[in-house]
């Protein structure tokens, strides 16, 4: 399964350490990610509230599932977006 893992704070890279260890994570993308991330996933320089690159990035990359670390993306919507947009 390909995850992508938005955040950039301590609480994602503990999600991210946890995720990658699953045999069920293929590969795993943090958007944006830290320096703890970029030693074990793979991060990727878009903001989390950039709803419109994240959808761009979801489809290119075949993303499996989102995963919402802080709570700016869910209070500006991110879920309905994504689900609007039949991602």
């Amino acid at each position: 399964m390909t995850i992508l893992l938005l955040g950039s704070g301590g609480r994602e890279h503990a999600f991210a350490w946890k995720m990658i260890q699953s045999p069920l994570c293929d590969k795993l993308f943090v958007a944006p990610g830290n320096a703890g991330t970029a030693s074990i996933a793979n991060n990727v320089d878009i903001s989390p509230t950039d709803f419109e690159a994240l959808k761009i990035f979801v489809i290119q990359e075949k993303v499996e599932m989102v995963v919402v670390g802080p709570e700016d993306p869910l209070v500006k919507g991110i879920f309905d977006f994504l689900k609007m947009t039949k991602v």
